[in-house]
This record gives C-alpha cells, structure tokens and sequence, in this order.
C-alpha cells in the first residue's frame, strides 16, 4: 500500500482538489518510487499517472507498480493531461508552482479545455514530507553516520600544502566507495580567507598552517541526504579565529538547548543569533539557523527569523550557525537532528571541540 499517495489523496480532498500534476523531483520520487528526473505524475482520486518517455518505460514498469505508465512526454505531455481531465470533468487542478516551468505552464494554458483550473499548490503538497516516517529517518541517520566516517577519514589528508579540490574529492570518493548513493550537494571545502564564503566552492588554494579549513557535506542512503558541517585548524590558531569558533559553537549549543517540539523555528533561530550579536559579530552571521533536510538538503521546516512552522516530532532539521569574517576565514559547525517527543536525535556524532591538526 502507498501510504503516500493516501496522504495525497486526502490532501486533495481536504482542499477541494480533484487532481494535482506533480513536478518537483523530490514529490515525484516520494509519491511513485521513480528515481529518473525525466517524469511527471498526474495524481486523480480514482487514478494515478507516470508521465515519462521511451527511454524510462521499462524502469518506471519496475519502480512504479501502482502506476499507469505513460509515454507521452515533452509536447505529448499537455495533450494528454487534457484529454484525462477532460474524460473524467475534473475542473480543479493543482500544480507546482515553485516547481513547474513557465514554458510548461504555458504549454498547459493553452491546450487544457476551458473550464479546467490551475491552481498553485503554493508547495502545500511539499508539505506531506516534512513528517519523516521511522524508515525515512532510518536511511538519513544511515546517511549521516556515513558522513561522520567520512569526517574521521578526511582528517587524515589534512596537511599544508594540499589543495581544497584534493581534498573534496578524496572526501567524494570515500563516501561513494563506502555506500553514499552520490552527494547530498556539492562539497564544500573553504580554507583561510576562502572560510569567509558560506557556500565556497572548493579551489586549487593549498592549506597554510594557522588557518581555519570548513567541511560541509552530505551522504545519500536511498536518496535521503544527511548534512553536516566541521571547521578544524591547522596549527594554532590566532586569538580572533579561536575566539570566532567558541561563539559559534556555544551560540549552537544555545540553540540546542531549546530545540526540541512545540518550538517553532523563530524562537530557535533567535537563541544563536541573540548570542552572536551579544558577542558583537552579528553582521557578520547572515543566513539562517538551520533547515529541513530529507529527500531534498534544503526544505521545510526552516530555523531562521521567518521560520514559522512548529517543529514536531518527525522533523529533521539542521543547526548551523557561522560567523564569517571577509578577508579573515569563517567558522561552521552544524548537527542535523530529528525531533522526538521530549526533544531531539542528533544524528552527528564528529566531535565539535576544536580540532587542531
């Protein structure tokens, strides 16, 4: 039994909804099992498409079992969606909004019969996910404890003189050999003043002693991702970067003293980031506190100043704060925890003291 399509179907009523075309890759693989990125579902109460082309027939067949497989993609695609809703006088339709085209939505304006409706979903179906089951947690747990051996064995490479690249791709290649499906998103790997960049990519600068190096990467176990993020030293380092790395980390701990249900992502969000800006390097912390993470790395429920949503237990979210200083290298340390009914899970278990290599 698909209890995902359940869930979809019950949405759909709920909302006055008689069919929904799905697009976003992610919904595609929770709600069907498909695991190319050339598909698209149209979900009715009574039936449920795949939409693809000849190149994934045979697969679909496979992974979609409670599916009618449909080769009709590309300018096929809208057609039929019409001449299916049409059939069965269904007249309000819900779409991906964040995740349909324009050219597609174009496409489905001007060949679905007048009378038919396209209302955004404004990523209410996206919402379904963010209550993991017991096995979804299991495979990101799996994930991250993968990515934790990933951390252990990369510190081994670490010396003056190697490069960023060496390095993530040293990394890549130990979590593909030991089981990760491929990454969760690209690795990065920031030294010195390149640490200063939230999402540096990693570059052919080589490690100096005295200078800070961040890790933030993610493993994929049945295309759930795990997230974590560690900055270690080379050598000592100076009075300002110790400094930076004992604010961050005790601004996380901070956080995770009141992450836990019934919290919403504000009041989260705002333990850090009240403690970074007492110890006056506020501007210099400028994303939020943390995000959902499961088969995307970045969805809701979001930790930041305009994460609204409740956490409950089921959740998977991160907690990364940083302070970056331009010019001088930056500071990240980030956990990815599930919520329990008295708290949380953390999933990471890279020691966060800092290391000096």
């Amino acid at each position: 039994m698909n209890h995902s399509i359940i869930k979809l179907e019950s949405l759909l009523k709920k909302h006055n909804m008689e069919a929904a075309i799905i697009s976003k890759k992610s919904n595609i693989r929770y709600f069907s099992g498909f695991t190319s990125e050339d598909g698209i579902l149209l979900i009715l109460l009574e039936a449920r498409y795949l939409i693809t082309d000849f190149r994934y027939i045979e697969q679909a067949e496979l992974q979609c079992p409670d599916f009618q497989i449909i080769d009709a993609a590309g300018p096929k695609t809208a057609p039929f969606i019409n001449e299916t809703l049409t059939s069965s006088g269904i007249k309000k339709v819900w779409f991906e909004d964040n995740s349909t085209s324009f050219r597609s939505f174009s496409n489905y304006k001007d060949t679905l019969q007048e009378g038919i409706q396209l209302i955004p979903d404004k990523d209410i179906i996206s919402s379904l996910r963010i209550i993991k089951s017991p096995d979804e947690v299991n495979c990101i747990r799996e994930a991250a404890a993968l990515s934790d051996k990933g951390f252990f064995h990369i510190l081994d490479y670490i010396r003056p003189g190697i490069s960023e690249q060496d390095l993530a791709l040293e990394l890549e290649f130990f979590l593909r050999k030991n089981g990760s499906e491929g990454l969760a998103f690209p690795i990065i790997a920031a030294s010195g003043e390149n640490g200063s960049l939230p999402h540096a990519e990693p570059s052919s600068r080589k490690l100096k002693n005295g200078e800070f190096l961040t890790f933030d990467f993610g493993s994929k176990v049945s295309a759930y991702c795990s997230d974590m993020t560690r900055t270690v030293s080379l050598g000592e380092p100076d009075d300002q970067l110790r400094e930076i790395y004992e604010v961050t980390l005790q601004a996380q701990l901070n956080a995770m003293d009141v992450l836990g249900p019934g919290k919403s992502g504000v009041e989260v969000d705002k333990q850090a980031r009240d403690y970074i800006h007492s110890k006056a390097y506020g501007e210099y912390f400028g994303h939020g506190l943390g995000h959902g993470v499961g088969l995307d790395v970045h969805e809701a429920p979001a930790l930041s100043p305009r994460g609204d949503i409740v956490l409950e237990p089921g959740m998977v979210v991160s907690c990364e704060p940083g302070i970056y200083l331009p010019g001088k290298g930056g500071v990240r340390i980030e956990d990815l925890v599930v919520i329990t009914d008295k708290g949380f899970e953390n999933l990471v278990s890279s020691p966060k003291e800092l290391i000096q290599l």
